[in-house]
């Protein structure tokens, strides 16, 4: 049997919670879905939050209420999944990647500065791991040039950056709840921000741009019925059922971010003394909820060091190929060697299995198979 990289904690709370759902009035656009939100705002400090159904439909959803659109640019890390920039790019956007910050794997402030130009909207960026970047670097560079600050913080919700939680610290901040990711609604999300008219367009945007409230409409008097679109949107609503479990999954979100951080520190301990690989970094300014054990294989070894874990039953993963390496982004001009920080970071990086019900003597098996590798 494989020992996965990441996988959800599901008890019997979760599942007295989809029962509770399945077998109300409700299965979409109901009590539960604001119960959620409500939940999701509550955790990151008071934050308005609406759920959509998934990470990437929340990057969507929030460029969206950014109001991204062709000419306009959104500077974002490269190492990243995927749809933190094919979001924007779907707008219209020219996506920037600049690059990161060489231990952390984070947006670099300084490079994003120097990428930033009159034409950029949006600074995307991204918790790798689970580690919150320079917030207050970032947050400056945006007031100062007036551009909005996206936290893509898929890796990090229950995290914190000088005692604020994420989902505090910029103008919009997204949430990912695939089953791997910190909490889970089998698949979902979430966008977050402190202006009411940017969530306002986000709410309008994931629930196909229509328009219920009488006082805006152009045709009020049509009927009680009566709804308008005033702009194009989609249908990103997040079901009853699923968001039942994420209120359920929410309330047990400290213990999840614990446990992963003291499986995170028993690897540190278990392979601090080893030669030929870097350990995650760390910021003293954060509080980190752990998505990721990104180890860093030096040499040139980390494919035979994958291989090696595959081949004795560890399902490790790599995260992630830069962005702009996907034959999409080549096809739109983008080159390998934009962000030699990213490449290197991506070229030297395994991720080791993570999750709240991993064991400690599954980490310590783990830790040997790595020693084990590196001595052979």
């Amino acid at each position: 049997m494989v020992l996965p990289y990441g996988r959800q904690s599901i008890d019997a709370s979760d599942e007295a919670a989809v029962l509770d759902a399945l077998r109300s009035d409700w299965l979409t656009t109901g009590p539960a879905v604001t119960a959620f939100e409500e939940e999701i705002a509550r955790q990151a400090g008071g934050v308005p939050a609406v759920s959509v159904t998934s990470g990437t439909a929340a990057l969507h959803v929030a460029y969206a209420a950014a109001e991204v659109g062709p000419g306009d640019e959104v500077v974002t890390s490269p190492l990243t999944f995927v749809a933190t920039a094919a979001t924007a790019i779907l707008l219209g956007a020219r996506v920037v990647f600049a690059d990161v910050e060489e231990d952390t794997g984070d947006l670099d402030p300084v490079a994003a500065e120097a990428a930033m130009t009159s034409r950029t909207r949006v600074v995307a960026t991204v918790d790798y791991a689970g580690l919150p970047a320079d917030m207050d670097a970032l947050a400056a560079l945006c007031s100062r040039t007036g551009t909005l600050l996206l936290e893509d913080a898929a890796h990090s919700i229950g995290g914190r950056w000088r005692g604020r939680p994420v989902g505090s610290l910029a103008d919009l901040t997204t949430f990912s709840f695939f089953p791997t990711k910190n909490l889970t609604t089998a698949e979902g999300g979430a966008v977050l921000s402190p202006h009411p008219e940017l969530m306002a367009r986000a709410r309008q945007f994931k629930n196909h741009g229509l328009v219920r409230d009488p006082a805006e409409q152009r045709r009020p008097d049509e009927g009680p019925w009566h709804q308008e679109v005033h702009s194009f949107g989609l249908n990103y609503r997040l079901p009853d059922v699923l968001c039942a479990l994420g209120t359920s999954q929410l309330r047990r979100l400290p213990q999840f971010v614990a446990r992963r951080a003291e499986l995170h520190a028993r690897y540190d301990a278990g392979l601090a003394d080893v030669d030929g690989v870097r350990l995650p970094a760390r910021r003293a300014e954060a509080d980190p909820a752990w998505h990721l054990y990104p180890l860093r294989v030096l040499g040139g070894r980390r494919r035979a060091m994958f291989e090696h874990l595959r081949d004795v039953g560890i399902g490790v993963q790599v995260n992630y190929v830069p962005a702009y390496w996907h034959p999409v982004f080549e096809d739109l001009g983008y080159r390998r060697g934009m962000c030699p920080q990213a490449e290197e970071y991506y070229q030297q990086e395994i991720s080791l299995p993570l999750f709240t019900d991993l064991t400690d003597d599954q980490v310590d098996h783990v830790i040997e198979e790595v020693r084990k590798f590196l001595d052979g």
